[in-house]
């Protein structure tokens, strides 16, 4: 199998596969008190403080959760809450235009079921937020907006985000910035506290550690209202027994992501830089979408014309290519990606794109083989998608 989808999912690093294996064989609950409790709980406590250093975060600012989403849905619903129950004003959530599914439908809740008044800020042709969209926002509705929610990258064209500008504005506001950095971890450099933001979310299995463990880095003073009520661990902020084994695999996988980040983004940019030319040359009318240069190391994202992108992905995946479209699936029914949509793109372009990303175990070999494949699936699916197109 060529696996060219390591956005969506990456393979576990032999180390923190290893440390799993190692803490799975031990007994105990962190929050026990006995000899086997507190070996666990001293496991945690190293993982929080091994993650906190690589990411310019204090260990009592990582709080751990299932992963991406519910760190999103904690920091966005939790500081709204705790926002607008100590002024009512604070009614106004703003994201942009091109998060994630986590951060948009957890505002798109705020709104329909909270009543909040949501904001998002629109995007240019390459998918990156003008800071002078926010400044305005600020100007106009700064004392009704209880947080702004940007990400680091994006998840679908790799853009990265000027997220140290953003949380200047938004600091000088007064207002919480959280940054959903779960495609920044690992690819680029990320510091917590040099960004300036006041909540951060990660997940392991995006930079090697295993599915089922994420983290929030939150600054001691914000306020989130919890959404898990229980034996109030992390700070009571997330109560719920901790996955030790996942905790350990975790902080080793970010340690060494965070470690290895620049010999990684160099060895895998070369390689993503190969695919870009080769497609381009195979398929010339292929579009390239996102940044040409602040974009993650390992995206490559085209729109291929007269395609439609499901079933270029199936016949690429016939062909033992793992790779993903750039469409969100509701109910079996693909839609246009709302990030191309928000970037200018018509109908036609959002549904006819696919993502290849590549991670830690990329070769060139894996490049060759996608190129091998794709001009004949691309005229395959030109083939039906002029079949299907109504005469």
């Amino acid at each position: 199998m060529v696996y060219l989808d390591h956005a969506a999912t990456t393979p576990m690093l032999a180390e923190a596969l290893d440390a799993y294996v190692e803490a799975a064989r031990e007994v105990g609950n962190p929050s026990s008190l006995h000899a086997a409790g507190r070996r666990a709980r001293r496991l945690v406590e190293e993982s929080r403080e091994r993650i906190a250093a690589v990411l310019g975060a204090r260990p009592s600012e990582v709080i751990f959760t299932s992963g991406g989403t519910e760190s999103d849905n904690l920091v966005t619903k939790g500081i709204y809450w705790a926002r607008r129950s100590a002024d009512p004003r604070r009614n106004r959530v703003v994201a942009s235009a091109v998060e994630h599914h986590a951060v948009l439908d957890a505002v798109d809740w705020l709104g329909d079921h909270e009543g909040a008044d949501v904001s998002l800020l629109p995007v240019d042709e390459a998918g990156r937020i003008d800071p002078e969209s926010l400044a305005g926002l600020l100007a106009e509705h700064g004392d009704e907006i209880a947080v702004i929610s940007t990400q680091w990258a994006n998840n679908e064209v790799g853009t990265v985000q000027p997220v140290a500008e953003l949380a200047r504005l938004a600091a000088g506001a007064g207002i919480p910035f959280h940054t959903d950095a779960v495609q920044a971890v690992g690819q680029i450099p990320v510091d917590f506290a040099a960004s300036g933001a006041s909540a951060l979310t990660l997940t392991g299995h995006k930079l090697g550690g295993p599915v089922g463990v994420g983290a929030l880095l939150l600054g001691r003073d914000v306020v989130a209202t919890p959404q898990l009520h229980g034996g109030g661990q992390e700070r009571d902020v997330r109560s719920g027994t901790l996955d030790t084994p996942g905790v350990a695999a975790f902080a080793v996988a970010v340690e060494t992501a965070v470690k290895t980040q620049q010999e990684y983004a160099a060895r895998v940019a070369a390689l993503r830089d190969d695919l870009v030319e080769r497609v381009r040359a195979a398929v010339p009318d292929v579009v390239y979408n996102g940044a040409a240069t602040d974009r993650l190391p390992g995206n490559a994202h085209f729109s291929f014309p007269g395609c439609e992108g499901d079933a270029l992905l199936l016949l690429l995946d016939a062909q033992g290519i793992s790779c993903s479209t750039g469409s969100a699936c509701s109910a079996g029914v693909a839609q246009p990606s709302h990030v191309l949509l928000a970037m200018g793109a018509d109908d036609d372009r959002a549904r006819s794109s696919l993502r290849f990303t590549l991670g830690h175990t990329s070769t060139a070999a894996d490049v060759d083989a996608l190129l091998a494949a794709l001009p004949a699936a691309v005229e395959r699916a030109r083939r039906a998608t002029a079949w299907k197109t109504p005469r």
